[in-house]
């Protein structure tokens, strides 16, 4: 599971508060990886070789009103991104476009994004998008589980 975006750009940070929010949530099972991806690029490469699955949080350019979440997967996830989704994935599909190349690419890719409000410099979420956050970890959560991974969540403390 990979976060990504700029927390230093509003809402291209929600992959990452996705990610977090995840962790404070649910127990990680063995066999799963939680990244947090910042802005990364080519770093990622190793991390996401050759894995069965592959589930990103992030800001979307989708054209729907703001905090609108999406989930795209299968077929409809575009080839290298072709797409652009949002502003960092060049560096993400970069990373994939090589995977691909060395035979090392994710065997499934699934997306959980979220249209921005504002990319504007300001650390912190919009509220908008703040208030998707739960629907982003809830849908990050059914993609592994759809794939038979066992999620326990996390005592939370008052």
């Amino acid at each position: 599971m990979l976060g990504v975006g700029n927390i230093l750009l509003s809402d291209e940070g929600v992959g990452v508060r996705a990610v977090e929010r995840f962790l404070e949530l649910y127990e990680v099972p063995e066999g799963v990886a939680v990244i947090d991806g910042g802005t990364s690029g080519m770093d990622l490469l190793d991390a996401l070789s050759g894995v069965d699955l592959l589930v990103v949080a992030d800001a979307v350019q989708a054209g729907r009103p703001p905090g609108t979440v999406l989930t795209i997967a299968g077929a409809d996830v575009p080839v290298f991104f072709r797409n652009k989704l949002s502003p960092h994935q060049v560096s993400l599909s970069d990373v994939l476009a090589n995977l691909e190349f060395i035979d090392a690419a994710p065997k499934e890719t699934v997306i959980v994004g979220v249209q921005p409000t504002s990319l504007a410099t300001h650390l912190g979420l919009t509220e908008a998008v703040k208030g998707r956050l739960p629907q982003v970890v809830q849908r990050m959560a059914e993609a592994l589980q759809a794939r038979g991974v066992v999620l326990k969540h996390r005592v939370l403390s008052g």
